[in-house]
């Protein structure tokens, strides 16, 4: 199946000060996921971010922040983004059946999500590389979780150039400066 940028919204899942320290390889992840954002920005794919509980686990994280240009975070206690009304309200005005997922945990807040999305007959493609957990073993098993259940599990680098489908454009070469 072909990923089409037309069909697509990002999901940044709970990136949060207080958590994001405690992941594993919190430092990749934390350019992995910049360069996902900023490649779904240059291809005009609409984002939208999620924060869990922000009174106990801090704002968004203030470069991810800063990348996202003020998209404004939809807060929430459920760990599915889906059980969040105020999520499903706004995800539901959205023809884009494609869903290009990043953040934290990936066992918990990302693991539901997706497969609620997927029994709502949405795509979801979970970028490996901009998710993570505290313990390298719960992202593993996670990530073949969802593989099971029928998400596509991919890289940040994959995603962007399949989006994007040609070389030899102005936007091509933004990508492959931004993947460098």
């Amino acid at each position: 199946m072909r990923i089409l940028k037309e069909d697509c919204t990002g999901l940044v899942i709970d990136l949060q000060e207080r958590l994001f320290p405690h992941m594993h390889q919190y430092q990749s992840l934390l350019q992995r996921t910049r360069v996902l954002i900023e490649g779904l920005k240059l291809l005009q794919v609409q984002i939208m971010v999620t924060e869990q509980y922000p009174k106990g686990l801090g704002p968004t994280l203030e470069p991810v922040r800063l990348a996202l240009n003020e998209i404004p975070a939809i807060q929430k206690t459920a760990f599915s983004c889906c059980d969040e009304p105020s999520f499903s309200g706004e995800a539901g005005k959205l023809s884009r059946r494609t869903w290009i997922i990043c953040g934290i945990e990936t066992h918990v807040c990302v693991l539901q999500t997706v497969t609620d999305l997927i029994s709502m007959n949405h795509v979801p493609v979970v970028v490996a590389d901009a998710t993570s957990s505290r313990n390298p073993l719960d992202k593993q098993v996670a990530l073949e979780r969802m593989r099971q259940e029928g998400a596509i599990v991919t890289t940040t680098e994959s995603i962007l150039f399949e989006l994007a489908r040609v070389s030899g454009t102005a936007l091509f070469k933004s990508i492959s400066n931004l993947v460098k």
